[in-house]
């Protein structure tokens, strides 16, 4: 930022000391600067803010402290969004602060399921600009726009075009709620420096005749844009950001409808460092899961028989990824691809099936089989040791699809993944008392412990993409990775799946609490950087020897930042004027009249 710049790391203590341009109000105003009453005496004198805050001084401990207890007093999670947004917009340090003291409990409100709600209001709630707007009608003009973002150097991008918001639909411009709740988790979970940060949404119209109809809608007020003009933008926007930024800058493309997503990801992912979370990361959190599970199980992930509800980016990328796993195994490509089903909007995915267009990605799973309309018939028929809900669409796993498992599995694996909670397959209570406690369950959207009538309790593992993206986004921008294949993300699966003890599958959980995300994070980043060295994709030299204490030093601190000058002293000999010795210098100024 042009009005900080670092002096010195000051040592032994964990402090930075910083000088900065600009003085009294602007300081307060400045979310990145400003600590409010954690600003020393000395230090409010020197920034002319003295006077501007009460005569008093806490620690950051103690505005931690108040703000979870007027956080307590918000009525509803709307109100919770708002409120922990308006603090990201005053004091940076202490959002992330409080968001790293209890990731579990605000996780839900910063990401998914609360910011589905609030990308649906986001034009009624909407109080300060965060991101950089780019619309259908700035073609050619993107390289300028990009100057307009205060931050000059950047190194991850977050950027939808609102499209396909979790299993909301076409929210157009109000989708930007996404790409700024993706790089808050960027930080808080990984600790990827918010500087670094761009949250993009690029506006094509919207054909939500709801959104176009409401006066406090702030996109533009236009039909979707679906010519040869929308890939022109990407190409510009793709172009612009990487010869501003470099080509290792990383671009994470999310929530884009299924026929952009996969092309787009097709399109760039050997020109650019860039992925989709909904397809890439989605794909390596449930493999994660899936690894975790056959631990439990005491099977090898050929020995399964996969079905997905859904068939769209999200299972597809999940079924990719399985397949490299059962490769990893010893299997051909074609005979992973024999053991996972999909099941779309129109029935089971089969070949020659009347119902629906079988082509593209879903192709290698399209099998020889007979037609199935319903999950329960295709449950019924092809008894799968796991079923996969990705299809957003509720309540799918019936009880008698789930009790259905539980009959042919002794331990069924039911992965309800859909966004938001509403759209979830089904409950962790419903998965475990349908199948008398012996699912093995994970879920897209956090659910509470579950406590059986025989007194066993389960906490169930949410399969959040957050114990991904932010752990890859940091190894890969700190070894300057220039494409990302998806052998990145079947690396992080497995790093994800090896930190889950014998504790947390006990208790029911396929994942890591999320209490200690940011040390899962920075260690699966540390196994992601092992494995890009390894494979030749880094493009940082020298290659660090201790990859932890790299990746560790790339990372934002939520301490608070010294702002005095940096003060210090002379010999005294070194400042003594001697008048003796000035003497004769006068003397002879005198002699010629000066």
């Amino acid at each position: 930022m042009s009005c900080l710049r670092r002096l010195v790391l000051l040592s032994p203590v964990n402090c930075r000391q910083y000088f900065i341009t600009i003085r009294g109000q602007q300081v307060l105003s400045n979310t990145k600067i400003n600590k409010g009453m954690a600003f020393t005496l000395e230090e409010r004198q020197h920034l002319g803010i003295h006077g501007l805050l009460p005569p008093s001084f806490l620690t950051q401990d103690l505005q931690a402290f108040r703000v979870r207890e007027n956080y307590k007093r918000q009525h509803t999670d709307l109100d919770r969004y708002v409120f922990l947004t308006a603090l990201q917009d005053r004091n940076e340090k202490l959002f992330y602060r409080v968001l790293q003291d209890d990731l579990e409990q605000f996780m839900p409100i910063v990401y998914t399921p609360t910011v589905g709600l609030a990308c649906q209001k986001y034009g009624h709630i909407f109080r300060r600009p965060r991101g950089l707007f780019i619309s259908i009608h700035d073609r050619g003009h993107i390289a300028e726009m990009l100057h307009s973002w205060p931050e000059p150097d950047i190194k991850a991008v977050v950027v939808t075009d609102g499209e396909r918001i979790l299993g909301l639909g076409d929210l157009g411009c109000y989708g930007m709620g996404i790409p700024v709740g993706k790089l808050a988790l960027y930080t808080a979970c990984a600790g990827i420096k918010p500087e670094y940060c761009l949250p993009v949404t690029i506006d094509v119209g919207t054909d939500n005749e709801e959104l176009l109809n409401d006066p406090l809608y702030i996109g533009l007020n236009q039909k979707r844009e679906r010519s040869e003009l929308y890939d022109e933008l990407i190409d510009e926007f793709m172009e612009a950001i990487t010869a501003k930024y470099r080509i290792s800058c990383l671009v994470q493309f999310e929530d884009f409808a299924n026929h952009n997503a996969f092309r787009l990801l097709a399109k760039y992912r050997d020109r650019y460092c860039t992925f989709n979370d909904d397809i890439q990361g989605t794909a390596s959190v449930a493999t994660a899961g899936l690894l975790s599970s056959l631990r439990v199980t005491g099977k090898k992930m050929q020995d399964n028989k996969f079905l997905f509800v859904g068939a769209g980016e999200a299972a597809l990328g999940i079924a990719g990824l399985i397949v490299s796993a059962m490769q990893d195994e010893g299997l051909t490509k074609e005979e992973a691809c024999q053991r996972i089903w999909l099941m779309d909007k129109d029935g089971l995915v089969c070949k020659g099936r009347s119902q629906g267009n079988v082509d593209g990605p879903k192709t290698p799973y399209a099998h020889e089989h007979e037609y199935l309309p319903t999950v329960k018939a295709c449950v019924e028929d092809l008894k799968p040791t796991a079923i996969i809900g990705v299809a957003g669409a509720g309540r799918l796993f019936t009880e008698s699809v789930v009790k259905l498992m539980g009959e042919f599995n002794e331990r069924p694996i039911i992965f309800a993944l859909s966004n938001p909670t509403s759209r979830a397959e089904c409950t962790a209570e419903q998965a475990y008392v349908w199948t008398e406690g012996r699912a093995i369950f994970a879920s897209g959207s956090p659910f509470k412990p579950v406590t059986l009538p025989d007194g066993r309790t389960f906490t169930p593992g949410q399969g959040n993409n957050a114990y991904i993206f932010p752990g890859v986004a940091l190894a890969v921008i700190a070894c300057r990775v220039r494409h990302i294949p998806d052998g990145v993300f079947l690396s992080a699966a497995k790093a994800l799946a090896a930190q889950v003890s014998e504790e947390d599958l006990a208790a029911g959980r396929l994942y890591p609490p999320l209490k200690d995300i940011l040390k899962v994070s920075t260690k699966l980043a540390t196994h992601v950087a092992e494995h890009v060295y390894r494979h030749g994709l880094a493009a940082y030299y020298p290659e660090p020897e201790d990859k932890e204490a790299f990746i560790k030093a790339q990372q934002y601190s939520t301490e608070y930042d010294n702002f005095l000058p940096d003060v210090y002293s002379w010999p005294e000999h070194a400042q003594e004027v001697s008048i003796q010795e000035m003497k004769p210098l006068w003397d002879d100024l005198e002699e010629r009249g000066h």
